[in-house]
């Protein structure tokens, strides 16, 4: 097996316009589709990343919400790079997005932020 890159990330929310203006609006992913699934009662979003990576955000009537303290085996978080962490995080403060200060990452030297989501899905800013 040969893997090539990552093609999608999936995401249920609880709220779908909350996180569609979240996903489309303060981070900016451009929509690629939105079909609203009449047999399943929920929403698909398809959100493009730069780089070719998609994330489909999915409403699911009735899903759970996501365990985060203590934090549960399972994806920990999504990460994004971006090329200048302090003015990335100046845009999210800027829409009210609560960022955690900034970090060094002791392998890489680089640093990196973690900010959340509408449904508290931990999401990192990572300086290339």
């Amino acid at each position: 097996m040969k893997i090539t890159r990552a093609h999608h990330i999936a995401i249920i929310c609880s709220d779908y316009a909350t996180s569609k203006d979240f996903y489309t609006r303060i981070l900016g992913l451009p929509v690629i589709s939105e079909v609203f699934r009449e047999e399943r009662s929920s929403y698909k979003l398809d959100l493009q990343i730069p780089g070719g990576t998609r994330i489909e955000l999915f409403t699911i009537p009735g899903s759970p919400a996501r365990p985060s303290y203590p934090e549960a085996c399972g994806l920990r978080h999504l990460a994004f790079a971006v090329p200048d962490i302090g003015a990335a995080i100046a845009e999210l403060v800027a829409q009210g997005i609560a960022v955690e200060p900034v970090r060094i990452d002791p392998v890489t030297g680089r640093k990196f932020a973690f900010f959340a989501d509408p449904d508290a899905l931990p999401l990192e800013l990572y300086e290339e």
